[in-house]
C-alpha cells in the first residue's frame, strides 16, 4: 500500500480529527500486551506502539518514514515470530486484503494479537463516500470494509475476537466549526448508534488447537523430585515382594 498520498489528508483538520482520537484508542489498547516482537505497519501521524512496553517495536511499510521499508504481502519476518501487529486502515486500501492478513496470520505466534481499525462503511462516513465527488482521493478511494467481514475473515484463520469498539461519530465534515457543532454525536455515540462510527476498533487473538501452556523449569524439577522417589519406592517394593523376608529372624531353640 502506497502510503505518500495519504499524507495531504492526514494532515488536513479532518484527518487529524481521525489520528488524534485512533492514537489514544490504540494508546489505551496495546499498553498492556507484552511479548518480545511487535510490529506496525505504516500509517503516516500515527505511532501505534508508543505507548506498548515490549522490547523490540518495529514500524513496517512502504513508505520512508518507515523503520523498515518492505512489501506487506511479503514481509522479512519469521514464520510465528510475532506477539502484537497493529493493522491501521491496511485492509481497506490494500489490493489484496485476504493475502495481507495471510501474511499476518504466518508471523502472529499462537496466542499472539492483531489489532485492526478501519473506516466503517455502514456510518456517515460510508455514506459520504458513496456520494464522493472525488471518488479517487484519499480516503474515498479505499474499499470500505464492513467489521462482519472481518470477523468473518479472522474466524476462517483461527482468530478470536477479544475486543472492538466504534468511534468518530461526527459527520466527516472539513470544517472544524461544522465538525464542533455536531461534538454532541460523539458524546452520545456509544449510547444511542453504536454501531455508527466513522471507524471501527478490533483486536482479535490467535488461538491454535492443541497447544498447551508450558510451565516453568522449575516446576518441572519440583515434579521430578516429588515423582521419581514415589516411582523408586514402589519398584523397590515390587523387588521386596518378590523375595521372601521373613518378618522377624530366625531363633535358635534350645531344649
Amino acid at each position: 500500500m502506497n502510503t505518500e498520498h495519504m499524507i495531504p489528508w492526514l494532515d488536513s483538520t479532518l484527518g487529524q480529527y481521525i489520528l488524534n482520537q485512533e492514537q489514544l484508542i490504540l494508546d489505551e489498547a496495546v499498553a498492556n500486551i507484552f511479548g518480545f516482537h511487535a510490529l506496525q505497519l505504516c500509517l503516516p501521524g500515527l505511532d501505534a506502539l508508543r505507548a506498548n512496553r515490549i522490547p523490540n517495536r518495529i514500524r513496517i511499510g512502504t513508505s520512508k518514514q518507515c523503520q523498515l521499508q518492505a512489501d506487506p504481502l511479503f514481509l522479512p519476518i519469521a514464520s510465528q515470530s510475532v506477539d502484537l501487529v497493529v493493522l491501521p486502515h491496511q485492509l481497506e486500501f490494500s489490493q489484496y486484503p485476504h493475502a495481507l492478513l495471510r501474511e499476518i496470520d504466518r508471523i502472529v505466534v499462537p496466542e499472539g494479537r492483531i489489532i485492526i481499525t478501519g473506516f466503517n462503511p455502514l456510518s456517515l462516513w460510508g455514506v459520504r463516500q458513496f456520494f464522493s465527488w472525488h471518488p479517487k482521493t484519499f480516503p474515498w478511494s479505499g474499499d470500505f470494509i464492513s467489521l462482519n467481514r472481518i470477523k468473518d475473515w479472522l474466524s476462517l484463520l483461527g482468530f478470536e475476537l477479544n475486543a472492538g469498539r466504534f468511534f468518530a461519530y461526527a459527520p466527516p465534515f472539513r470544517s472544524e466549526q461544522l465538525r464542533q457543532r455536531f461534538r454532541f454525536m460523539e458524546l452520545a455515540g456509544d449510547r444511542w448508534w453504536g454501531v455508527g462510527g466513522g471507524v471501527y476498533f478490533l483486536e482479535a487473538i490467535k488461538r491454535v488447537q492443541g497447544v498447551r501452556l508450558i510451565t516453568p523449569r522449575w516446576q518441572s524439577s519440583v515434579k521430578e523430585k516429588v515423582l521419581v522417589p514415589a516411582v523408586q519406592s514402589a519398584s523397590s517394593h515390587q523387588e521386596m515382594s518378590s523375595k521372601v523376608i521373613p518378618l522377624f529372624p530366625k531363633q535358635k531353640i534350645h531344649n
